[in-house]
């Protein structure tokens, strides 16, 4: 960003937080606490919530902003440390870095900073009933209290955004795979299994999953707002009733799905005379589940969606298959285009961005991207979630290495692929970096472990030939990819802190190990995998990755003196597989181009002992 725009974006925070201060002493709060997220625990919501952002400046996915009469801080995750220290420059906001030594959490800092016997305010609707509480519990005992308050930003964000208003569609049937009868049909027979009279369902994607509908009221997420309660006769979706069409309108009839305003829950679950309502307390809002008759008693449990909708079904398996081959065909075309494009000048993060674009936009059944382009030249490619905008945009050089991570939203899947291109000469840095990585990629790829593994247990697959130098990297490896839905989906995750849900059969999950060196580059190789049955033993089942990513990894920056035989087999395996799939789908000039770039690195195999 500019020095003047940057000055502006910065007096803009620091008149709004000093508005906030004004807005707490009236209130009698000594603090109040920003989360991320909207009603519906969404990583990326809707533009009316995003109060954290306009309050501290910063955009990432993930942060907590808390602002007291005298101080600001802002917690986030090491995806964000780099751009998180440029946007909070010059505002009220320290950064606090997450999961790193001696960074206190939001009560402990709070502990440290008010005096004892101050009032924290926190908002009922876009915090979990868990979130409230464990804030509730760990300021309690620093001696300070917690106070449910009206958002600030209801009343001090001027010009703020509307909430959505966009129609919601269907999703056809042979894309779905499930009707919403039997998607019913599953989730009674779970709640039946809990002894529930009542299912609350509040985040989007589970939502959309259960009614065969889809939206555009999130950025790059075809989702739309809603909440939806069943019970064991009836379905009810509350939404605002202009985001129905007439055709969406029969579609819900006809399965016997009740429709009612948006606001209406909330007054429907205090009337609600069972005996049991299931509600996860980690992600329903605290506003909803402080509503619930005293009455009832609650079944706190993760909902039965989000594992319904994780393990795919073959309808979804054959749509990811032919998105990949569409997406496939884009990626080929950008890569073919984009080195003489650089050589030729005038290239840069975003107008490489906009190509790529233009071509998945040319693919059938294509509906935008899936997260904005992460396009990281040179330095950039450090920044793990940067974004190229007008002011950070670099030109790209005939040199060093490119980081691009991008996906698309087709109507019949959604796609999640990284890869790392040498723009030219690259120095032995990177190229040592890059293999590194490259090993790490093929070693979790090529990976057999028996059924009832969690992602964690794998994680180090990943990590190893890196560790062995004292590398590593503090995201997570690994993580689902809806169907035509969030581009990050649970509830199962490869990563180094435990996560306890199994990888099942028919699974999504990325495979992306990364390197990042502040000031220097940045190196990712992401494929998106399916989880298949790979043998049954006496010792049990056996499960196994195959890649949906059909795209060339770039071989020009490999140290091949790193990989050994069966490394060097699994990537002449892998990019034969891209050639045969999307070889017939180009024509001559792109399919000879694809020739090159999956050409199989030759090697002298051991020799076999007599």
């Amino acid at each position: 960003m500019h020095k003047w725009q940057n000055s502006i974006m910065n007096k803009n925070i620091n008149k709004r937080v000093a508005e906030l201060r004004l807005h707490l002493r009236k209130n009698g709060l000594a603090a109040y606490i920003f989360p991320s997220t909207d009603p519906h625990h969404s990583e990326y919501p809707p533009e009316y919530w995003k109060t954290r952002e306009w309050i501290s400046g910063f955009n990432g996915s993930a942060g907590t902003a808390v602002v007291t009469s005298d101080d600001a801080a802002l917690w986030t995750d090491s995806r964000y440390f780099i751009a998180a220290e440029e946007q909070l420059k010059d505002t009220p906001f320290r950064l606090m870095k997450e999961r790193l030594e001696g960074t206190p959490s939001v009560t402990q800092w709070l502990a440290e900073v008010l005096p004892p016997g101050s009032t924290v305010g926190m908002d009922a609707w876009t915090n979990s009933a868990d979130e409230i509480r464990i804030i509730r519990e760990e300021l309690t005992h620093c001696g300070l209290h917690l106070e449910i308050a009206d958002q600030p930003a209801d009343t001090l964000w001027k010009n703020r955004p509307a909430l959505p208003d966009s129609p919601v569609r269907i999703q056809p049937p042979a894309f779905a795979g499930r009707s919403i009868t039997e998607k019913l049909a599953l989730i009674r027979e779970a709640m039946a299994g809990r002894q529930a009279d009542g299912l609350i369902l509040s985040t989007l994607d589970e939502i959309a999953w259960t009614l065969n509908l889809r939206g555009t009221d999130v950025h790059c997420t075809p989702v739309f707002v809603a909440y939806t309660w069943i019970t064991p006769s009836r379905c009810t979706l509350y939404i605002n009733k202009v985001k129905l069409t007439e055709e969406v309108s029969a579609h819900l009839k006809e399965y016997g799905v009740e429709t009612q305003n948006y606001t209406d829950i909330l007054p429907d679950l205090s009337r609600f005379d069972g005996k049991r309502i299931w509600t996860d307390c980690q992600t329903t809002n605290y506003a909803l589940c402080r509503s619930l008759p005293e009455t009832c008693s609650v079944v706190d449990a993760a909902s039965p969606v989000g594992l319904l909708k994780a393990v795919k079904h073959p309808a979804e398996v054959e749509g990811y298959r032919r998105a990949m081959l569409r997406d496939g065909v884009a990626m080929v075309k950008f890569l073919k285009w984009l080195i003489p494009a650089v050589q030729a000048g005038g290239q840069t993060e975003l107008s490489i961005s906009r190509k790529l674009e233009e071509l998945r936009s040319e693919q059938d059944l294509f509906c935008g991207n899936s997260f904005d382009t992460i396009a990281g030249y040179a330095h950039h490619g450090a920044v793990v979630h940067y974004e190229p905008t007008p002011e950070t945009d670099l030109e790209l050089l005939p040199k060093g290495l490119l980081l691009l991570d991008s996906g698309a939203q087709y109507e019949d899947g959604t796609t999640d692929i990284t890869r790392t291109i040498a723009l030219g000469p690259v120095n032995e840095e990177e190229r040592h970096d890059y293999t590194l990585v490259l090993k790490g990629h093929i070693r979790l790829a090529r990976a057999k472990f028996p059924q009832g593994c969690s992602g964690t247990q794998l994680d180090a697959c990943a990590r190893y030939a890196m560790w062995q130098e004292g590398i590593n990297y503090l995201h997570g490896t690994g993580h689902g990819v809806g169907s035509c839905l969030c581009v990050h989906e649970g509830p199962h995750q490869i990563r180094m802190n435990y996560m306890p849900s199994p990888l099942l059969p028919y699974m999504t999950v990325t495979n992306e190990p990364g390197i990042y060196k502040e000031g220097r580059h940045g190196i990712r190789i992401e494929n998106t995998q399916i989880i298949l049955p790979y043998r049954e033993t006496e010792f049990g089942t056996f499960l196994q990755f195959d890649p949906l990513t059909l795209c060339p990894i770039d071989m020009k920056p490999i140290d091949w003196s790193l990989l050994d035989t069966e490394e060097i087999e699994w990537l002449n395996r892998y990019h034969s597989r891209v050639y045969d799939q999307l070889a017939p789908l180009l024509d001559h000039e792109h399919r000879t181009w694809l020739r090159e770039a999956t050409r199989p690195y030759e090697y002298t195999k051991p020799s076999q002992k007599s």
